[in-house]
């Protein structure tokens, strides 16, 4: 019997591209003994990857973005007498800092924007710092010589960039607004509608839609039920975590706490 007999059942069916991917990389490590590199990975795909590995015990893993608690990694696959280290992941470090005094007031999206706007793929880069220094991309080491020749401007702001070794890497902790809102329900589309300021009858075609995700997972069924630690995400809103609920009152409303990333 095949190993991937039965296992897209396991997933949502737009995530069966990426779990056939993932079944052929395991397929090539296991039968022609070599190693495979990602492209950095989102959590949930990192989750994909490690829950398909359980089938494949001849194959090995090791997933690496380039500090303990990288949120996009690149993984390893090989066969599991292979020796691995961090090393062996191919990332590294693009510096980007500036004389203009506008550079300061530059954000995330910003940053992200301008390596998007040179044709490069999301799934080159890692996670990306903002520090009183400059700005620090992780990326995937075949990038970085483009990057350094061409990243010239952030936002009409001219820049300098410096390729360095991952060990420099400056890290910024994630900014989290915290904001308490009074639900009626616990349900995916009464809480982002709060959240984002937006009625349940027009956040409802976003979430059908597929611009919503729980747990870096594209969710599509408004009515699920969220509990504490749930991240949640609107395409354009950004992204929340739900922190905490208590509740319900008399009224039969909750009281939840959202981090909201900014």
């Amino acid at each position: 019997m095949s190993k991937s007999t039965g296992i897209h059942e396991h997933f949502k069916p737009e995530e069966a591209p990426f779990v056939d991917r993932v079944l052929d990389w395991m397929e090539r490590v296991e039968q022609q003994h070599m190693t495979k590199e990602t492209d950095f990975l989102d959590p949930r795909q990192i989750q994909i990857v490690q829950s398909l590995a359980n089938r494949f015990p001849s194959v090995q893993v090791l997933t690496w973005g380039g500090y303990a608690d990288a949120e996009r990694q690149r993984m390893l696959l090989a066969p599991d007498y292979a020796y691995l280290t961090e090393e062996d992941v191919h990332i590294t470090l693009l510096s980007v800092t500036s004389s203009d005094t506008k550079f300061a007031d530059l954000q995330h999206g910003d940053f992200l924007g301008a390596i998007l706007g040179l044709g490069m793929k999301r799934d080159k880069m890692g996670d990306l710092h903002i520090h009183e220094q400059g700005c620090h991309y992780i990326v995937a080491e075949e990038t970085a010589s483009f990057l350094d020749t061409h990243l010239r401007q952030v936002h009409r702001v001219q820049v300098f960039t410096e390729v360095l070794p991952i060990t420099q890497l400056i890290t910024s902790e994630e900014k989290v607004e915290e904001l308490t809102i009074s639900v009626a329900s616990l349900r995916l589309d009464g809480v982002m509608s709060d959240a984002v300021r937006m009625s349940r009858a027009k956040i409802l075609p976003w979430i059908k839609s597929g611009k919503c995700k729980v747990n870096w997972k594209v969710e599509e069924n408004p009515s699920i039920l969220l509990q504490p630690g749930d991240m949640l995400s609107l395409k354009g809103y950004g992204r929340f975590k739900l922190l905490d609920i208590s509740g319900p009152t008399k009224s039969g409303r909750h009281r939840v706490t959202l981090g909201k990333y900014v």
